[in-house]
């Protein structure tokens, strides 16, 4: 019965991943679906819930087996086949933090986009060679500047 237990959650938290990428991957700023950044930062937190409850499901049912397996290991009356933890287990653990670790990281976006707007940078635009020595010679007004660039001008 501790199998199914095992199993049943071990599934529900693939499921829950998957979902949880999806709300993810629809609330990240950089995609185009999803309408506004406040509705993206709450699809967010409802994907990191999401991660978290995926990591608490795989958590559980690591553990369970493992309780499962280290009471039949010092059990002195078990006589059958006696297992030990395996590095499915370790990775089992490292991988329901791993969720648990990034889907807080998901919740604690929304505070991150409600505390200030995103300040847009203006772009000034590159400066060449020729614009460079344009102003300084601009105060000549009878020089005229060369048409053509040297092969150093590019550099």
């Amino acid at each position: 019965g501790y199998i199914q237990a095992c199993r049943g959650l071990m599934i529900s938290a693939v499921c829950l991943g998957f979902f949880g990428s999806i709300f993810g991957l629809v609330g990240m700023k950089c995609t185009k679906v999803g309408g506004s950044d406040q509705t993206k930062a709450k699809i967010a937190c409802l994907a990191g819930l999401i991660f978290i409850l995926c990591g608490l499901c795989s958590m559980t049912g690591c553990s369970l087996y493992a309780n499962r397996i280290t009471s039949e290991f010092f059990d002195p009356s078990f006589v059958a086949q006696k297992y030990e933890l395996g590095a499915a287990l370790f990775i089992g653990w490292a991988g329901a933090s791993l969720c648990i670790i990034g889907g807080s990281i998901f919740c604690f976006s929304i505070a991150d986009n409600s505390k200030s707007p995103r300040r847009g940078y203006a772009y000034n635009g590159a400066t060449s060679v020729m614009s460079s020595r344009t102003k300084v010679h601009s105060s000549v007004p009878d020089k005229t500047l060369p048409k053509h660039f040297d092969k150093n001008a590019y550099v």
